[in-house]
């Protein structure tokens, strides 16, 4: 092992006295000093000493830095920028692998070189990364950028979006924030949105008076004077009606709102979090979401991934959610249908998988779930995948593709529309409406084509040509769409073209079209 250089004592002593896990280390990565805090709950015990050994020998066992080993690492950021760095990293302690997140403060010498690093980790509450049966569980990169951003922004008072597909976990992401913040101790209340009625939805919001309207017996307080000292989580805010959305404007604009009823303005204390799966840049292009209320509460967006995105988790979640559904049972998954969950694409996320192990522990009855206990949708993606043909999506590549480049082309009337199509290698017939899946003409083989219906995704005249155009009957002179009832198109005249309403016949060339 090389010599290294020991720590100023007075660093030394001031690492004794600062809370939390604390070491120096130098430019190498080797760990100068380390207080008793970070022996005890960092490192390996107390008596062992750490001082000289590398620290990603010390967290992780590794024989190179943790970002050249894919985990994120603040050290490399602070050494560029010369200033302190963040980011939530997995580190190995005794008690196994758990969430911190990691500080590190370049120090400079006389000369202003630096030649040491202090870092200070502080363990996540509510997180971990592979233990089960306990709060927010991943170590998927995609997961702890997220998490990153999460405690980031937890210990202020600065309102967050929550933007993830359904089943994403977005209140626990909501509930996480709000324990690492500063009004951990107040209450946390969530309102679904989604479940409010235009009629009841102020009334649950701000409370109301006593004989306010039919029914009102009594005062009764809402859930923002509920949330005083907390945090007020708005799920599925794109679901608020747009004439309620202006009240919601004015509680977050001013901090002011009276019950229903009443003529005393109340101030409103709460830290706001909201959520939704829709696309709320969209709701406002279509004057369906007020854009001064997205502006509002898009201070501090959050993308939650979905759980194709996190391909690591699949097997610590899959093993977390047998315990929680099942608690007192020693189930446990086998080899190969752990290796069917992580084929399939989850398009409903955490909360499928879920309901894919509750349902899988209901049929096993030998102690561990098998590949036959796993629906045929999750079995299907595995054959898939055994036959080398990839991972199976519940979107697949070229749906994808298609969505995205109908997005593109929205506004632009059916021109721009086939445009687009075309690139992506699709024909569509008609006018397409927002949400509306396209029509794609798929590959026939060779043996099924014949003269006159050749597949016009092989053809190559652009769609918007005049081979395409379709004539009076609705079918171009490639074959076109299938008519109803699959009637076979009018014969070709020959040496004359039919002429339209107004439109006299004009004389042709008689010669074939080459296909």
């Amino acid at each position: 092992m090389n010599q290294t250089a020991p720590a100023p004592a007075q660093l030394v002593a001031l690492l004794e006295q600062l809370p939390g896990c604390r070491i120096l280390m130098d430019p190498d990565y080797r760990i100068v000093a380390a207080n008793r805090t970070y022996r005890t709950h960092c490192g390996r015990g107390a008596d062992i000493d750490v001082v000289g050994r590398h620290c990603y020998e010390v967290s992780h066992g590794y024989d190179k830095p943790c970002d050249q080993a894919g985990e994120s690492c603040p050290r490399q950021a602070a050494l560029a920028s010369g200033q302190a760095e963040h980011c939530v990293h997995v580190h190995h302690s005794p008690r196994g692998a758990e969430h911190v997140q990691v500080e590190i403060t370049p120090l400079r010498n006389a000369r202003g070189r630096i030649t040491l690093f202090a870092e200070h980790m502080q363990p996540l509450q509510g997180v971990c990364a592979i233990r089960p049966a306990e709060g927010l569980i991943g170590q998927d990169p995609a997961f702890l950028k997220m998490l990153n951003l999460v405690m980031r922004v937890a210990p202020t008072d600065t309102s967050v979006l929550l933007l993830g597909e359904t089943g994403t976990g977005k209140e626990m992401i909501a509930r996480a924030t709000h324990e690492a913040s500063l009004r951990a101790s107040a209450p946390f209340v969530a309102v679904d949105c989604s479940g409010l009625t235009e009629t009841l939805f102020e009334s649950e919001l701000f409370g109301h008076e006593k004989g306010s309207f039919t029914g009102a017996i009594a005062r009764r307080i809402g859930l923002v004077e509920s949330a005083t000292g907390g945090t007020l989580f708005l799920d599925e805010v794109g679901d608020i009606p747009l004439t309620l959305q202006v009240k919601l404007l004015r509680l977050i604009e001013t901090g002011v709102y009276r019950r229903v009823g009443g003529t005393e303005a109340r101030h409103a204390d709460c830290r706001l979090i909201a959520a939704t799966h829709r696309d709320l840049p969209q709701l406002v292009r279509d004057e369906k979401f007020r854009s001064d209320l997205y502006y509002r509460i898009n201070a501090f967006p959050i993308g939650l991934p979905p759980l194709r995105d996190r391909p690591a988790d699949i097997g610590p979640l899959a093993r977390s959610l047998l315990q929680r559904v099942r608690p007192g049972h020693s189930q446990t998954i086998d080899d190969h249908a752990m290796r069917l969950l992580e084929a399939y694409d989850f398009p409903g996320n955490v909360r499928e998988l879920r309901n894919i192990v509750e349902r899988a522990s209901l049929l096993a009855d030998n102690g561990s779930i098998e590949a036959r206990h796993l629906p045929d949708a999750v079995r299907r993606a595995g054959d898939s995948l055994a036959r080398g043909q990839g991972r199976m999506t519940a979107r697949k590549p070229l749906q994808a593709a298609e969505i995205a480049a109908l997005r593109g082309g929205k506004g632009g009337g059916e021109k721009k529309k086939k445009k687009v199509s075309y690139k992506i290698g699709i024909q569509l017939f008609g006018e397409i409406q927002d949400g509306e899946r396209p029509a794609v003409v798929r590959k026939t083989p060779p043996s099924q084509h014949n003269h006159h219906h050749k597949t016009n995704l092989l053809h190559p005249h652009p769609p918007n040509s005049s081979y395409h155009r379709p004539d009076r009957n609705g079918a171009g002179r490639g074959g076109g769409a299938p008519r109803p009832g699959g009637a076979p198109p009018p014969p070709r005249t020959h040496g004359r073209r039919e002429g339209g309403p107004g439109r006299p016949a004009t004389k042709t060339k008689n010669k074939k079209l080459s296909h």
